[in-house]
């Protein structure tokens, strides 16, 4: 959707720019409010060759790029979390469905790795929580993703185990 309340600079009635709300990407800024990254179009392009039959669609394959007008797979949970020493962001798009998995260890210049697709029912990702591997029963970090339209929370493991075990010793 494109807004009519902006773009006519000289007031004269003619549009000189175009401007759209809505999330299509995410943007990294610094503690002084300056933009470090944002991810432009990429989600748009991901998506787009990750699951082709749901570009852009309310995550049914019947609905292909219903969305374009509006929002797009639209971002919308954000967490992230340190998995085997290196910062990840994990991006939720709520309507496509599935999680956008990228390395922020170099936060000026982050690096998709991967598309986690939405399993099964899964539909509409709303929260992401992290949890660190030595806060985990399994020693392993967690994503833990609920959907909101399915009603449903997945658990993804991540990484390897970062468990120390220590030796016991039995003395007589």
């Amino acid at each position: 959707r494109v807004t009519n309340t902006l773009g006519d600079a000289d007031m004269n009635g003619e549009y000189e720019a175009l401007y759209a709300f809505g999330a299509r990407s995410f943007s990294i800024w610094d503690a002084a409010g300056n933009l470090v990254f944002d991810s432009g179009d990429q989600v748009a392009h991901l998506t787009a060759a990750f699951s082709a039959a749901t570009f852009n669609s309310q995550g049914a394959a019947d609905s292909f790029d219903s969305r374009s007008d509006d929002k797009g797979a639209e971002p919308e949970g954000v967490t992230k979390g340190v998995v085997n020493g290196r910062t990840l962001a994990f991006v939720g798009l709520e309507r496509i469905g599935g999680v956008m998995v990228y390395d922020l260890t170099d936060p000026t210049a982050p690096a998709f790795l991967q598309y986690l697709a939405p399993e099964g029912e899964d539909v509409g990702p709303e929260g992401l929580f992290f949890i660190p591997a030595y806060q985990s029963p399994t020693c392993h970090a967690l994503l833990v993703v609920n959907y909101e339209v399915s009603g449903s929370t997945t658990f993804y493991q991540l990484g390897t185990s970062e468990c120390v075990y220590l030796p016991i010793v039995v003395s007589q």
